[in-house]
C-alpha cells in the first residue's frame, strides 16, 4: 500500500550558515556601524540583540532574507515577545518550529477526512503518515495539503509505492 510522511522540519546547518551570513552583513552595513547588534543561535532558538526597535526590525528583514536564500521558509519562525535589555537595547528570541504539534496535526487529519479523500491518515509523534490504495489518491492528498494555506510549511518525505 503506497504511503508518505508529512513533516515540518528545518536543516539546522542551513540556519547556522544563515546566522553567519547575517553576522557578516551586519558588520559591513553602514546603518549598523558602531552598533552592538548581534544574532546568536543555540538549540533551535535565534536570539536577536539590537540597540533599539528600529534596528530590531532591520535585523528581522536581514534574517528573513538570509534564511529564505538558504531554503528555510519564514513560516518556520516563531517570534517571541520583545524584552528590554541593558540600557535602551532590546532582545528577542525567535524559535524555529520543528515537527507538527498535536493541534495542527489533528486539524490536518480532520480537514482531510472532511474532504473525503480515499486515504488514511495516522498521527505518529510529530509527523503524519498518509496511506492509500492508489498513488493518485496520495497525490491528490498532497495537493490538498499544499492548498490548505497553513502558517507552518509542510514537507512530504518517504514516499513509498
Amino acid at each position: 500500500m503506497p504511503s508518505f510522511d508529512v513533516v515540518s522540519e528545518v536543516d539546522l546547518a542551513e540556519v547556522d550558515n544563515a546566522v553567519q551570513n547575517v553576522t557578516r552583513e551586519i558588520s559591513t552595513r553602514y546603518d549598523f556601524k558602531g552598533s552592538s547588534s548581534r544574532l546568536e543561535h543555540a538549540d533551535g532558538v535565534l536570539t536577536v540583540h539590537a540597540d533599539d526597535e528600529l534596528k530590531l526590525k532591520q535585523m528581522h528583514e536581514i534574517i528573513r532574507g538570509q534564511l529564505n536564500k538558504r531554503g528555510v521558509e519564514p513560516g518556520m519562525l516563531d517570534y517571541q515577545k520583545v524584552e528590554p535589555a541593558t540600557g535602551m537595547s532590546v532582545r528577542q528570541a525567535i524559535t524555529i518550529k520543528q515537527g507538527l504539534d498535536k493541534e495542527l496535526a489533528k486539524s490536518i487529519v480532520k480537514k482531510i477526512k472532511g474532504e473525503k479523500l480515499k486515504v488514511q491518515v495516522a498521527i505518529q509523534g510529530e509527523e503524519l503518515r498518509v496511506s492509500g490504495k492508489k498513488r493518485d489518491d496520495l497525490q491528490s492528498a498532497m495537493a490538498f495539503m499544499k492548498g490548505m494555506g497553513l502558517d507552518q510549511p509542510l514537507q512530504f518525505k518517504n514516499f513509498r509505492d
